[in-house]
Formats: structure tokens, C-alpha cells, sequence
């Protein structure tokens, strides 16, 4: 990943709402949600929460199918493991094996 496409995708996280839609898309990964199920579940209105996955989809968090007459939204895991990939990819001096939290080890 680059750098810039790093930051377009922090930028798209980096607002409240957008935030909680990308979270809850990963909840109900890999299947997914349509806007109605997004917008019920958050409480966002349709305009709003059409404008935050335009947003999200730009920066390549989110990916849509067409269903018919409607669209799902899914996490677009490659880039968001990209992500984490760029901003991990240094951890530690270069022995992520050192980054791990404790409780997490194996």
C-alpha cells in the first residue's frame, strides 16, 4: 500500500459515523448489509449514510454488490489487511513477533 492510499483510508475513518459503518460492516462480514439494514441499525438517515459509504467506497474500505433492485455493502478485506500490513509493517524494529499484546501470544 501507499502512503497516500494509507491516509485516504484513515481520513475515511476518521469521522464518527463512518467509523461505526465500517465496524459494523466487519461485524457482519463477509456477507455484508444493504444501506436499509446500515441506516436502521446506526440510526442514520438515508442522504447521510449514502454520502459516508461514497466516502468509504472512494477510499476502498467498502465494496457493493448489486442484488436486484438493491446494493450490499461489504468490507473489502485485501485493503483493509493491506492497511494494517503499511501500518504494522515496521512494528517492533522489524520482529512484529515482539508487537504481539500480551493474552495474545501463543
Amino acid at each position: 500500500m501507499e502512503t497516500n492510499d494509507a491516509v485516504s483510508s484513515l481520513a475515511a475513518l476518521a469521522q464518527e459515523s463512518r467509523l461505526a459503518v465500517f465496524r459494523l460492516l466487519v461485524r457482519n462480514a463477509p456477507e455484508g448489509l444493504t444501506p436499509g439494514v446500515i441506516g436502521e441499525q446506526l440510526g442514520l438517515p438515508a442522504p447521510t449514510l449514502s454520502f459516508h459509504l461514497k466516502t468509504l467506497a472512494q477510499a476502498g474500505l467498502v465494496t457493493t454488490v448489486q442484488e436486484g433492485r438493491f446494493l450490499r455493502y461489504r468490507v473489502a478485506m485485501a485493503s483493509i489487511n493491506a492497511l494494517i500490513e503499511f501500518l504494522t509493517e515496521d512494528c517492533c524494529g522489524g520482529h512484529p513477533e515482539l508487537c504481539i499484546p500480551k493474552g495474545k501470544q501463543t
